[in-house]
C-alpha cells in the first residue's frame, strides 16, 4: 500500500520562543516570507502527499486560518488588482486537503501520533515535525518512501551529530542494509545519558510509520519528561519478535532546525540567501555587514 497520508504534530506551546509565542503558535513564526509550517506542508505535497492531518491544541486558530480561505483579504487584493499577492494568499489554501484533530492533553510526541489513529486507519503514513525544515533540494521524504516500499515496515530519518550532543536526541543502534545511506535499526534510546548513546546517529523529524506503531503506542508508558515518547514505541517495534522491520535513511543534506532560537535565525539567513527574489540583494547586504560591521 502506498503512502498517502501525513501527520504533522502541532500542539506544542513553543515555550523556548516566549514571549513571541505567547499569542502566536510557534508553527506560524515566519521564516523569511512564509510561516514555518508552510514549508513542511509544501515538502509533503512535493512528493504527492496531500492528505494532511495536523494534531493541534489550544491557541492554534491562526494555524488553521492560514490554510483556510481569507475572503475579505482576497476581495481587497482583487479590487486593487494585486494579482501577485492574491496568488500568494490563495497558494496555502489550495496546497493540500488539511484536517485537524485536538490533542487534549500535552502528553508527548507519541501521544500526538496516537491521536491520528482514527484518521490514518491501518495504512502506512508519514510523520513530519515542523521544527525540522528540509531543503527542497535534498528530497529526504521521497527517499524514505522508496525505502519503505522496498523493505516494508517503518523508516526513520537519522543524522550524524557530535558525540557530546547525542544525549539531546533519540539515538539509534544500526547495522548495514541497502547501501551507505540505508541502515537497519536494531535498537533505539530516547535521550541517552551522556556517554551511553548507542551511536551518534540521531533521529530527526521525518518518519514513515507502519500502522503497527499504534499498537505499540497503546502499551507505551510515559518515559523521559513524563511523556509518551514515540522513540520508546518504535523501540518496542524494533525489539519485538515478528514485528515489522525498522530501517533508516542517514541524511547528510541540508536541514534547518527552527526549534532553537539561534538555529531559527540561522535558518532564516540560509533560506533568505537562497530566495529567488531576495537572495541576491540580501547576500550583498550580508557581505557588507560582515565586512563593515
Amino acid at each position: 500500500m502506498s503512502v498517502t497520508k501525513v501527520v504533522i504534530p502541532a500542539a506544542g506551546l513553543g515555550t523556548r520562543f516566549l514571549p513571541a509565542t505567547k499569542a502566536m503558535p510557534k508553527e506560524m513564526l515566519p521564516v523569511v516570507d512564509k510561516p514555518a509550517i508552510q514549508y513542511v506542508v509544501e515538502e509533503a505535497v512535493a512528493v504527492g502527499l496531500t492528505d494532511i492531518l495536523m494534531v493541534t491544541g489550544r491557541n492554534k486558530r491562526s494555524l488553521e486560518d492560514h490554510f483556510d480561505r481569507a475572503y475579505e483579504l482576497e476581495d481587497l487584493l482583487r479590487a486593487k488588482g494585486d494579482a501577485s499577492r492574491l496568488s500568494k494568499v490563495r497558494f496555502s489554501t489550495n496546497l493540500a486537503n488539511v484536517h485537524y484533530v485536538r490533542q487534549g492533553d500535552p502528553r508527548g510526541l507519541g501521544h500526538a501520533v496516537a491521536c491520528a489513529e482514527r484518521h490514518v486507519g491501518r495504512e502506512t503514513f508519514a510523520v513530519m515535525l515542523g521544527d525540522d525544515l528540509i531543503d527542497e533540494g535534498d528530497p529526504l521524504l521521497a527517499r524514505m518512501i522508496e525505502v519503505q516500499k522496498r523493505y516494508g515496515g517503518s523508516v526513520l530519518a537519522l543524522m550524524e551529530v557530535p558525540a557530546d550532543q547525542a544525549h539531546l536526541y533519540g539515538c539509534a543502534a544500526v547495522e548495514p542494509a541497502g547501501g551507505p545511506e540505508v541502515v537497519r535499526v536494531t535498537d533505539l534510546v530516547e535521550k541517552p545519558a551522556p556517554g551511553e548513546a548507542p551511536s551518534n546517529l540521531a533521529i530527526i523529524g521525518r518518519y514513515v510509520l507502519a500502522p503497527e506503531i499504534f499498537d505499540a503506542l497503546r502499551t507505551t508508558p510515559p518515559g523521559k519528561g513524563g511523556e509518551i515518547q514515540l522513540t520508546d514505541a518504535l523501540r518496542t517495534v524494533v525489539t519485538s519478535p515478528g514485528a515489522g522491520p525498522v530501517h533508516a535513511v542517514v541524511f547528510r543534506g541540508r536541514r534547518y532546525d527552527t526549534g532553537d532560537r539561534l538555529d531559527y535565525l540561522k535558518a532564516i539567513v540560509r533560506l533568505a540567501a537562497d530566495h529567488p527574489e531576495l537572495g541576491e540583494d540580501f547576500t550583498a547586504w550580508l557581505d557588507g555587514f560582515r565586512r563593515d560591521g
